[in-house]
C-alpha cells in the first residue's frame, strides 16, 4: 500500500513506546474512515491493522449509494470509477423478477459499485494514510493498557504485538477507537457485550467465474428456504464484480426460531444449484471455498462509549438489520466518532465522548428499532412467504421496500414509503417509551 510509512511497516521493527492523539484499532471500513476524518482535522492518528493490505474479508462486496456517498466525501470518486458500477437491484422470488433502480435521493447518488474488500479496504486505508494517519500493518492490539478485563475503565492505549518481528509496543493515546470488527476482541476486553434480544445475522459467500460478471444490476433472491421448505428471513445474492467473477452468497437473521439448526453451507449449495443457469454457477466455476461469519446488527453491542474510547462499525453492532449492510454504517459511524473526538480534544480537560451515543441514537435508533421489529415478524415463515409473494406482484410495493430497507427514505417527501415508515416508527417509539416508563 502506498504511503510514507508502508515500507517501515514491512521492514523495520516498531518503537517499544509510542504516543498519539488517537489510536484506531482495525483498518477496515470504520477504522480507516475514522482515521481519515481525524487526520483531516489535523490530529495525530495511529491505526494498527493485524493483517497486510490487500487482505481478504468475508463480505458481499456491494456498495450501496450510502457507501458511495461516504467514499466520494473522502475524495475517492476517481478511484471508484475503475470498478464495476451497478444501477440497482433485481429482486427474484417464486418465479418472478422485478428490476428496481436505486431510488433518487437528494443526498446520495443513484448508483452503487461492487468492489472486493481486498481492494476497497486497501484503497480507503491508503487514503487515510495520505491524509496524515500512520498505519502499522501486521500489528495487533492485544489488550488495553488501563482497563482490567471487562471493567469498562479507561483504555489509555494498548499493548500492540508486532506480528512480523515479534517486538511488542506500548501505545499511549488520549482516545482509542475500537474498530476490530464483528468479533471485537478488544471491545470485549473493555466490557462490550452483544444484546442477545436483538437480531444476529449469518452469512456465507464465495466467488464464481460467470459470463454475466458485468451485469448492471445486483441480484437478490428472496425465497431461500431451509430443509423443510420454510422461507427464511434473509436472501441469496449474486453480485457481479466486473472482473470475470460474481460474488454469490446467502444471509439470514436469527429472528427465525430454528436458526441455530440452519446449515448455511447447505443453503448456499442449494441456492447455487437453483440459480438461473445463465450465471453458470457450479463446482467447475467456483474460485475457491466459501467463507462466512456472524454479524451483530441494530446497534446490538454496547456499551459503545467509555471514558476514553468509542466502538465503531461492526465492533459496535452497527449493521442494518433490514438488509445486512455494514460497510456504509462502518464509514458513517467512523465519521461520527471522528467528529466527537475532535470536539472532545478541542474542549480540553472538559472534553467528553458522551455525545457519540446521542448522535448514534438520533441517527439510527428509531430506524434500527423498526428494522429489528420488522425482522422479528419476518422470522415467521408464513409471514415471510406471504409478504414476499405479495410484494413480487407489485413493482411499486417492492420499490417502497427498497427505499425503506436500504435507508434511502427522503426527508423532503410525503410519499407512501415515507408515510409507511413514519407510522411504523411512531408505533415503535410509543412501545419504547412504555417500556422505559416501566423500568
Amino acid at each position: 500500500m502506498p504511503g510514507a510509512n508502508a515500507g517501515a511497516d514491512l521492514h523495520a521493527a516498531r518503537p517499544s513506546t509510542y504516543s498519539c492523539d488517537v489510536l484506531v484499532i482495525g483498518g477496515g471500513p470504520s477504522g480507516s474512515a475514522t482515521a481519515y476524518w481525524l487526520a483531516q482535522a489535523g490530529l495525530d492518528v495511529l491505526v494498527v491493522e493485524k493483517k497486510h493490505f490487500p487482505r481478504e474479508k468475508t463480505c458481499g462486496d456491494g456498495l450501496t449509494p450510502r457507501s458511495v456517498r461516504q467514499l466520494y466525501d473522502m475524495g475517492l470518486a476517481d478511484e471508484l470509477e475503475s470498478h464495476h458500477r451497478f444501477l440497482g437491484l433485481r429482486a427474484m422470488a417464486f418465479g418472478r423478477e422485478i428490476v428496481l433502480p436505486w431510488p433518487p435521493h437528494p443526498s446520495y447518488p443513484s448508483h452503487g459499485y461492487v468492489i472486493t474488500r481486498a481492494e476497497l479496504d486497501a484503497l480507503v486505508a491508503s487514503r487515510a494514510e495520505k491524509a496524515g494517519a500512520v498505519i502499522w500493518q501486521g500489528a495487533e492490539a492485544v489488550e488495553p493498557l488501563g482497563s482490567t478485563a471487562g471493567s469498562g475503565g479507561p483504555a489509555l492505549g494498548a499493548r500492540v504485538a508486532d506480528l512480523d518481528h515479534g517486538t511488542p509496543s506500548e501505545v499511549r493515546a488520549k482516545f482509542v477507537v475500537v474498530a476490530d470488527g464483528a468479533n471485537s476482541r478488544f471491545g470485549r476486553a473493555l466490557g462490550a457485550e452483544r444484546d442477545r434480544s436483538l437480531p444476529l445475522g449469518m452469512a456465507l459467500r464465495g466467488y464464481y467465474y460467470s459470463p454475466r460478471h458485468a451485469e448492471p444490476y445486483i441480484e437478490s433472491h428472496l425465497d431461500i428456504t431451509d430443509k423443510n421448505g420454510n422461507v427464511l428471513p434473509g436472501y441469496g445474492w449474486i453480485f457481479p464484480v466486473g472482473d470475470g467473477r460474481v460474488n454469490v452468497g446467502v444471509g439470514m437473521v436469527s429472528s427465525y426460531q430454528g436458526w441455530k439448526d440452519v446449515n448455511t453451507s447447505s443453503i448456499l449449495s442449494a441456492f447455487v444449484e437453483s440459480a438461473p443457469a445463465s450465471w453458470c454457477l457450479g463446482p467447475d466455476t467456483m474460485c475457491g471455498p466459501a467463507t462466512g461469519g456472524r454479524l451483530p446488527m441494530g446497534l446490538s453491542v454496547g456499551p459503545r462509549v467509555g471514558p476514553d474510547y468509542l466502538l465503531v462499525g461492526d465492533a459496535g453492532g452497527s449493521i442494518n438489520p433490514f438488509n445486512g449492510e455494514g460497510i456504509a454504517y462502518g464509514y458513517e459511524t467512523g465519521r461520527i466518532a471522528a467528529g466527537c473526538i475532535t470536539e472532545a480534544l478541542a474542549a480540553g480537560e472538559s472534553g467528553s465522548l458522551e455525545s457519540y451515543e446521542k448522535v448514534l441514537e438520533d441517527t439510527y435508533g428509531t430506524y434500527y428499532s423498526v428494522a429489528s421489529s420488522f425482522m422479528g415478524l419476518m422470522g415467521r415463515p408464513q409471514f415471510m412467504r406471504g409478504l414476499v409473494a405479495t410484494g413480487m406482484h407489485s413493482r411499486i410495493v417492492m420499490s417502497w421496500l427498497l427505499r425503506i430497507m436500504s435507508n434511502l427514505l427522503r426527508p423532503d417527501s410525503q410519499g407512501p414509503p415515507e408515510l409507511v415508515y413514519r407510522a411504523a416508527a411512531a408505533a415503535v417509539t410509543l412501545r419504547r417509551s412504555r417500556r422505559a416508563a416501566q423500568i
